[in-house]
């Protein structure tokens, strides 16, 4: 029997970009993931950091709003986005168990300052939950496992949060480079194009 090659036994790990809220805070012209950030959509930064890393592929789910999305990313549509972010996140896990996924990266498409680099290391930590930290707060992309997925609320805005704090002997946090910043409103979009600063 000839020796298994690395790849054959490193986990499966798909990111996931959520896009798919109404953005209600920000009170531009058009939807805060569409609005422009240094020459650039808010979301392109997102799904292009997720589509450096080294991932299996990056999941993309969408709702209020259509998006101009990479041919190369996996886009589905959650038609009960107002529902709240739990259904994203399960919609996002489904279409990864059926690629195969062994576990996921979650981010948001709002949060432009996460580097490639921090995708690839919360994808590579081995935990059942890993958070990423910046300056000792925890922020995003959460990699969960797939002993997790069961886990996960069905309903509400939480995502992984709630299992967080009900389960934190599952949790890992990760030291990461970059930011976890938002764009929610206006103010926010203005600071970051007005600053040639990365956060």
């Amino acid at each position: 029997m000839s020796p298994m090659h690395h790849d054959d036994v490193r986990p499966k790990v798909f990111g996931i970009v959520l896009s798919a809220g109404a953005g209600s805070r920000f009170r531009g012209p058009s939807h805060k993931l569409t609005s422009t950030l240094r020459g650039r959509p808010v979301i392109a930064w997102a799904v292009d950091a997720a589509r450096a890393a080294d991932l299996a592929g990056v999941i993309v789910v969408t709702g209020a709003i259509p998006l101009d999305l990479p041919e190369r990313v996996i886009v589905v549509h959650n038609e009960r986005w107002a529902e709240g972010q739990a259904m994203s996140l399960q919609l996002g896990i489904a279409t990864a168990i059926a690629h195969g996924a062994d576990a996921v990266v979650v981010g948001l498409g709002d949060q432009p300052f996460i580097t490639p680099d921090t995708w690839t290391a919360v994808a590579a930590a081995d935990a059942p939950i890993v958070v990423a930290t910046y300056d000792g707060v925890r922020g995003n992309p959460v990699r969960l496992d797939h002993t997790v997925w069961p886990l996960l609320p069905a309903t509400g805005d939480h995502g992984a949060r709630s299992l967080m704090a009900l389960r934190p002997d599952l949790v890992s946090q990760l030291a990461c480079s970059g930011s976890a910043a938002d764009i929610d409103t206006m103010e926010d979009l203005r600071q970051w194009n007005s600053s040639t600063n990365s956060p």
